[in-house]
């Protein structure tokens, strides 16, 4: 008798149910051993992304509002260019300044180099807020 397929689980056409956020990957990339004479299956490499973070902040802010997919990955992709570009600069000053350990003072500097502005200072105070809060809950 031949081996039977895996069964697959429906999908509902690539959109989240309304007022959940969108399911992220599953499971790590690996291969599991199989018997003889079957194939290996293998399972899906498990993409990390902000889209369970945003969802959060979003519903804080709009409780009765939701998001699309498309906007999550819009979102998701503009936070991940912002985390290089702040990591990046940080790398920078960093290596200027010749100290192999990036501390919160190189992101603050980083921060007001790439942001404009208004948003630069809202960043930088909303961002020692949360070290200070870290740094109390600690202790």
């Amino acid at each position: 008798m031949p081996p039977k397929a895996a069964q697959k689980t429906p999908q509902t056409g690539g959109k989240a149910p309304a007022g959940k956020a969108p399911a992220e990957k599953k499971e790590a990339g690996k291969k599991t051993a199989a018997p003889s004479g079957e194939k290996k299956k293998r399972t899906k490499t498990r993409k990390e992304t902000y889209s369970s973070y945003i969802y959060k902040v979003l519903k804080q802010v709009h409780p009765d509002t939701g998001i699309s997919n498309r906007a999550m990955s819009i979102l998701n992709s503009f936070v991940n260019d912002i985390f290089e570009r702040v990591a990046t600069e940080a790398s920078k000053l960093a290596a200027y300044n010749k100290k192999s350990t990036i501390s919160s003072r190189e992101i603050q500097t980083s921060v007001r180099l790439i942001l404009p502005g208004e948003l630069a200072k809202h960043a930088v105070s909303e961002g020692t807020k949360a070290v200070t809060k870290y740094s109390s809950s600690t202790k």
